[in-house]
């Protein structure tokens, strides 16, 4: 069969950009190993917000009913369904995906893929057999794989990856978690609220390292009060594991061990490039592309977190598509500059742009604008008042460089300065901007008036 785009990976990237050509009027292939959605989907972004709702759920109802007139005699939870309603969710996404395949008319082929050189794919679907497919481009979308820790082999139970803490039954009575990344802090947030003893380890001096270091500060205050023991600036010594429990040393100024149930593992990830002729990598291992996101190998492009960070979704969709335009159309391919990143544990994170580090690295100018929740009346009205809003906004022009939210929906709200900093919007154009009253997105407006001692309701 012959092709004019062959996708190898079905995940965010792969499956997103085989639509795009197929909406173009091209013949698609896509060649997955697993199932259509990949990582994100079936193991990822997806089934772990299901786990990550059940669990703000139950902690709500167990620590604050009182705060909402509510009373509950034996609160439980049934820890089956709450893992069984996380892959129940997945599936009927990843289901979704087959049948925008379908409706697209591309051709989704099972197997595991290896690429025989400019033009060619070869992929062994479940019975063993090898069949070899022919395009005029191949886009490479394998996505990742979770790094392991040296010394610590991962057994699927007392040490784990985030895709193995998705489906741990039973739930663990204490736990290790070592890496305080988006994945690390989100799982914590998870089992901690179920009663699991949680103990998070990072490294680097802050929880969640690439987000305003005020930020991480404050979200760290508020895993210790909900009862998560953190640890930052911490180094991991040594490590056990009998098959039945762990032992975690730590060293530092203040030498610690713990023995738990089971660790997890996020300390991030590697890349997972199929089989193929010499491609460029970096010393990390990721394919390097250049500006049309085209590998060394003619007609061969590469995209998402097999090209290397940011590891998200959204941006590896949008690289997909800004490749597969840049193949069938005039369209000149953009990378990756502003996006946004979001952390799902309660409170929620999310970012885009420059941190206050990074704006002082710089030698920038600028004013910061913060408006926090407590002063919000949706947030007190919802009960959600922790956490704030905070901007950096240039001088002289009053350019958003950075946008910093912890608190109720912050992964939401986001997206209003992702955009206003795209068009490169002032702050006087947001805080001229009426905002509906009242919304948590008010805090937004109020934290742009902030800045130059113009909010109301502080």
């Amino acid at each position: 069969m012959k092709y004019d785009l062959i996708v190898v990976g079905g995940g965010p990237a792969g499956y997103v950009g085989a639509i795009r050509a197929a909406q173009l009027g091209k013949k698609v292939a896509c060649v997955e190993k697993e199932r259509a959605g990949g990582t994100c989907l079936n193991w990822g972004c997806i089934p772990t917000k299901s786990l990550l709702r059940n669990a703000e759920l139950y902690h709500t109802l167990r620590h604050r009913a009182g705060d909402y007139g509510f009373k509950f005699d034996n609160l439980s939870f049934d820890w089956k369904k709450v893992i069984g309603r996380s892959r129940g969710v997945a599936d009927k996404l990843a289901g979704g995906v087959e049948f925008l395949f379908k409706k697209n008319k591309v051709d989704y082929l099972r197997g595991e893929a290896s690429v025989d050189g400019a033009g060619k794919v070869s992929y062994r679907g479940a019975d063993g057999k090898t069949q070899t497919i022919e395009g005029e481009y191949i886009l490479i979308a394998t996505g990742t794989v979770a790094r392991e820790l040296p010394g610590l082999a991962v057994d699927g139970k007392t040490v784990v990856t985030s895709h193995d803490a998705m489906i741990l039954d039973p739930r663990p009575e204490s736990m290790v978690i070592i890496g305080a990344g988006a994945i690390g802090v989100e799982f914590a947030y998870f089992y901690n609220a179920f009663g699991t003893d949680v103990t998070l380890v990072e490294m680097l001096p802050n929880v969640l390292p690439v987000e305003d270091e005020e930020i991480s500060k404050t979200l760290e205050k508020s895993f210790t009060k909900q009862g998560i023991k953190v640890f930052t600036n911490a180094k991991v010594a040594k490590t056990e594991s009998d098959g039945k429990r762990v032992r975690i040393s730590l060293e530092g100024a203040k030498p610690q061990t713990f023995e738990a149930d089971c660790t997890i593992v996020a300390i991030g990830v590697v890349p997972l490039v199929p089989k193929m002729p010499e491609i460029n990598r970096d010393k990390r291992g990721y394919i390097q592309v250049d500006d049309r996101y085209q590998t060394n190998l003619p007609g061969i492009y590469a995209a998402g977190d097999v090209i290397g960070p940011p590891w998200l979704a959204h941006v590896a969709s949008w690289e997909a598509i800004q490749a597969v335009e840049g193949m069938f159309t005039k369209h000149r391919p953009k990378k990756v500059t502003l996006f946004p990143g979001c952390t799902y544990c309660q409170p929620q994170v999310a970012s885009a742009g420059l941190t206050e580090r990074a704006a002082k690295e710089k030698g920038l100018k600028y004013k910061i604008g913060k408006f926090p929740f407590s002063a919000s009346g949706k947030a007190l009205a919802v009960g959600e008042s922790e956490g704030f809003v905070k901007l950096l906004i240039g001088e002289p022009h009053g350019e958003i460089l950075g946008a910093h939210i912890i608190g109720p929906e912050a992964t939401e709200l986001i997206a209003e300065l992702v955009l206003a900093m795209s068009l490169e919007a002032t702050y006087e154009e947001i805080e001229a901007t009426i905002h509906a009253h009242p919304t948590l997105s008010e805090a937004v407006h109020e934290a742009t008036g902030a800045a130059f001692n113009m909010a109301i309701h502080i």
